[in-house]
């Protein structure tokens, strides 16, 4: 008995400490280039937790390891706040109907039109663009029109399916914005706390999260955010682009398996 116990105790301290490898990979990347739940999630239902549980870990690890980051781009004058006035509400109504709307459509028929739509934005992340301080030469029908539209549809993917949101918004403030992807990826993070804010409040009252547990992922997760923001700031567009495009491929990988081959 006292050997089973120990070797029990051994795995469950062995998947712990997997599990805070891997939030701190995630935050490191999250803090760069989005796409903490591409991590997570997997890891967490590899290592036997359920579906909403897995879900709600994510929420409870990434929400608060983006604290950090956020810390960093602020102290070091890399959020663009007009935007994040403008962007942030017409994201979180658009992940409210996003988060209605799944239960009227057909769930798999968006994750194929998301996942066919995924080449253009590893192709977009490879183009060249000036790298400005902070945006220049925007019009203002993309202010007014076109920026306002983006959120609404980036804040209805994350409401309708999710994974790769911060991604998509780094790519829309960079392309369409012209934010380097420093500024980008630093505004971005507004947008990810406050999109992530109602879900955590959801998952929370659902009893859907294990604080304990989850107490050394998050300081991991607050300790890769710390490191990657300093490292994107430090490096510049260059590194969060080809980090980018990492995330972006593995969500393209995912959205294929999940929709095409399974």
């Amino acid at each position: 008995m006292f050997l089973e116990g120990s070797i029990l105790a051994d795995s469950f301290m062995l998947g712990l400490f997997l599990l805070v490898l891997a939030s701190f990979v995630a935050g490191f990347i999250d803090s760069v280039a989005g796409g903490a739940g591409l991590v997570l999630v997997p890891s967490f239902i590899l290592c036997g937790m359920p579906t909403q549980i897995a879900l709600g870990q994510e929420k409870l690890v990434s929400t608060l390891g983006t604290f950090s980051a956020i810390f960093n781009f602020f102290k070091n004058k890399k959020i663009v706040w007009a935007f994040c006035v403008v962007g942030v509400p017409l994201a979180l109504v658009g992940a409210w109907i996003g988060a209605k709307m799944i239960l009227f459509l057909d769930e798999v028929l968006a994750g194929k039109i998301v996942a066919a739509l995924m080449p253009l934005g590893l192709l977009f992340s490879f183009f060249p663009k000036k790298d400005a301080e902070l945006e220049t030469h925007v019009t203002p029908f993309k202010k007014l029109f076109v920026f306002p539209l983006l959120c609404l549809v980036i804040g209805f993917y994350d409401g309708f399916f999710g994974p790769g949101t911060g991604s998509l918004l780094i790519l829309a403030l960079h392309f369409v914005m012209n934010l380097n992807l420093v500024n980008a990826s630093a505004t971005s993070k507004i947008f990810n706390l406050a999109s992530n804010a109602g879900a955590f409040v959801a998952f929370a009252v659902a009893g859907k999260m294990l604080f304990l547990v989850g107490l050394p992922m998050i300081f991991a997760s607050i300790l890769g955010n710390f490191v990657g923001s300093k490292i994107a700031i430090q490096k510049g567009s260059s590194f969060i682009r080809y980090l980018l495009f990492f995330v972006i491929f593995l969500l393209f990988v995912s959205l294929v398996y999940k929709y095409f081959l399974l």
